[in-house]
């Protein structure tokens, strides 16, 4: 089964990333045919310096393969690499309704946090679709947010295949129901929108401040507290094991266990995590040139693997 993910280089990754989707795609590479490309043509529609985004592009790359991406299980790759991609995005564009594209919500979303209302912005879910379909992804996990893009992506490859004959076949949607919302320092789901992100890898003193300032009820040490729904709790189950989730469950509602506790460990928790990825991700960045090693060669092999795709492609419309 060929499964694709990709992720935008406009931002520091964070815990949400991680817990989000990371994981999940990390346990399926040594089940599936992992594709996880760095979506920098997208990226672009809200990052408007280059350095910026080249930049971005190599900490999104050594963020992944220090947490677990391993390259000679899976492909990793720029989606700058694969020009085939906007090439096959322009095609789906003459097939694309405006309506469609005018019914999707992240679009609307976008414009109410002040983005421009840019053609490229207008036209992202036609790009994603390109995106999966040139390498004929069976699975692409996604958050809920983007599963109306998915169906996009279905609609125009059906579109295609009834002009044109079979040529795409049609992803499905994956959504890991086992991941819940990632609430970040004000409680409010973890993302860099919100502005209460935890980077996984900022200065640890940064992250210490972070986490000790995680907003909490007012309940004294001695109260008992529940902690289903609590942050701290919510966050450190990520961390932990499920016995070390239920000790501080119990802790919590046997009272003369305070906020500043629970905090500290958590703290502890992530730090057991990602110590060896934090050490990890600094032994690849000192050596840029074996990065861009890892990267070209995803990119070229990315290509090889779109190629059979965009024969048939150019075949069926014509040219």
């Amino acid at each position: 089964m060929r499964t694709l993910t990709g992720i935008q280089p406009s931002g520091k990754l964070h815990w949400g990333n991680y817990f989000g989707a990371m994981r999940s795609m990390f346990d399926r590479q040594n089940t599936d045919d992992l594709f996880m490309f760095i979506a920098n043509f997208h990226a672009m529609t809200t990052v408007r310096d280059g350095t910026t985004l080249r930049d971005a592009t190599r900490d999104v790359a050594l963020d992944y393969l220090a947490c677990g991406l391993d390259p000679a299980k899976s492909l990793i790759y720029r989606q700058s690499d694969v020009p085939e991609v906007q090439e096959l995005a322009w095609y789906l564009s003459c097939l694309t309704p405006m309506g469609l594209l005018e019914r999707c919500h992240s679009y609307k979303d976008k414009l109410a946090r002040g983005l421009d209302a840019t053609h490229g912005l207008f036209a992202y879910p036609v790009l994603m679709a390109a995106d999966i379909l040139i390498m004929q992804a069976d699975l692409v996990p996604v958050g809920r947010d983007q599963k109306q893009h998915l169906e996009v992506t279905r609609d125009l490859a059906q579109k295609f295949n009834n002009a044109y004959g079979e040529v795409f076949r049609l992803p499905d949607a994956y959504i890991p129901e086992r991941v819940a919302t990632i609430p970040g320092l004000d409680g409010q789901k973890m993302s860099k929108s919100y502005h209460n992100t935890i980077e996984l890898f900022e200065d640890v003193k940064s992250i210490k401040k972070k986490v000790m300032s995680i907003v909490t009820d007012s309940k004294g040490l001695e109260e008992p507290k529940e902690p289903e729904g609590n942050s701290i709790y919510e966050l450190y189950k990520l961390f932990a094991t499920p016995e070390e989730a239920a000790e501080m469950a119990d802790s919590f509602r046997k009272g003369g266990y305070g906020y500043g506790h629970a905090k500290k460990a958590l703290l502890e928790a992530y730090h057991r995590l990602f110590d060896p990825f934090r050490a990890k991700r600094e032994e690849l960045a000192k050596d840029p040139a074996t990065l861009e090693d890892i990267l070209r060669e995803g990119g070229r092999r990315a290509r090889e693997a779109a190629a059979p795709t965009m024969e048939k492609v150019r075949k069926a419309v014509g040219l």
